[in-house]
């Protein structure tokens, strides 16, 4: 059995999987490890949007609309299913359609976003009116989907047929200048990649410890529309994320929102609601989130925020709904930065998200961390 590597790569969710394929593409000799049978972290426990639009001007619009072409590839070679007809932003309310209508005339068009505002005449003849109730909407025209529970798997499989060694089921225990010690014998790699998700204690404590870096725990479900009311054809967001994502959430008009929305709406802003619906292959709906934050994810969900998601997808998708399952999503959050690369040493590179938007930018991040290894050779 082979045990020396150029490159290793330890954690095979999706910062892992674009290390391992970037490094690849450099024809470079790979071996991915991830400690369970299929990694099940946030990778999988996501809407799977690729949610260009909703990225800040700068690096990570520019790493998202790098990832958008690398997802894109991949498909064609993997074969999993991508919608690319992007998403739609709804306002509510006067006070969202604000934010909608600054971002499209002073935002959009000076850092490269391609969107289009939707009136609500337009709005009307999308799906049967079901939207009609809706004030006007921003079609994000770049934004990609991808059911990420399909689309790992693919991608893993994918990876061993160019020839990446893949040991999962493995831990790897410690890492000693070149040597990864683990549950399923010693290897030795040139340039190691650490993708530890929220783990911050098995490997590399000694460097992630001092960032106080903290995780988000967000309650998350699946529904079905009752009596298959229609079938959503792309995912949807409402104006509750626009003060969120911080392609808007520093906007004039956002601020008068988030002002708005703590006087009327407490409970949603307290608990960090946002409403994100994402339809799957088979027509089930994705939905979600709340967020809450600290050194440990809570144990318990809260019924009541399961209650206020589901109240707020049937009055958006003005249908009844059903839920199938319910699940919480847990990623890396709060550190000095949306992402974090980290080279304690040459040889070794530590690739950190503290945001929830792997699917967005993780492929370029794991392309940018690569060819920052390979440059200081």
């Amino acid at each position: 059995m082979k045990n020396h590597f150029d490159v290793a790569v330890v954690g095979a969710g999706i910062l892992g999987v674009a290390h391992a394929w970037a490094a690849a593409r450099a024809g470079l000799s790979v071996i991915m490890f991830e400690r369970a049978e299929q990694a099940h972290g946030a990778t999988v426990r996501n809407f799977g949007q690729v949610l260009i639009t909703g990225q800040p001007p700068g690096d990570m619009h520019n790493l998202a609309r790098r990832t958008r072409e690398l997802w894109l590839e991949l498909a064609s070679q993997c074969g999993f299913h991508v919608r690319q007809n992007g998403c739609l932003v709804l306002s509510r309310q006067p006070r969202e359609s604000a934010v909608l209508e600054q971002f499209a005339h002073e935002r959009a068009d000076e850092d490269g976003y391609n969107v289009d505002l939707v009136s609500r005449s337009e709005l009307a003849s999308l799906l049967d009116g079901r939207f009609a109730h809706h004030d006007m909407a921003l079609l994000g025209k770049d934004d990609l989907q991808i059911y990420s529970r399909q689309a790992l798997p693919a991608v893993t499989t994918y990876l061993q047929s160019i020839g990446i060694t893949i040991r999962t089921g493995t831990l790897v225990q410690s890492i000693e200048e070149d040597l990864l010690v683990t549950t399923a014998g010693h290897y030795t790699a040139d340039r190691i990649f650490v993708c530890p998700g929220h783990d911050y204690q098995t490997l590399c404590h000694d460097i992630l410890q001092p960032m106080d870096l903290q995780i988000v725990r967000l309650q998350m479900l699946r529904l079905r529309m009752a009596h298959n009311a229609f079938e959503l054809d792309r995912p949807v967001l409402t104006g509750l994320s626009l003060i969120h994502y911080g392609a808007f959430s520093d906007l004039s008009s956002a601020q008068t929102l988030k002002n708005h929305l703590q006087e009327t709406e407490p409970f949603l802003l307290d608990n960090g609601i946002h409403l994100l619906i994402s339809p799957t292959p088979e027509g089930d709906l994705i939905v979600g989130d709340s967020h809450h934050y600290g050194k440990d994810a809570p144990a318990f969900g809260d019924e009541r925020i399961d209650q206020a998601l589901i109240e707020l997808s049937e009055r958006v998708l003005n249908a009844r709904l059903e839920v199938l399952s319910r699940w919480q999503g847990v990623y890396g959050a709060r550190g000095p930065g949306p992402y974090s690369i980290l080279t304690p040493r040459p040889g070794l590179s530590v690739s950190v998200m503290h945001s929830g938007v792997g699917m967005t930018t993780g492929l370029a991040i794991g392309e940018r961390a690569v060819q920052q290894s390979l440059d200081s050779a």
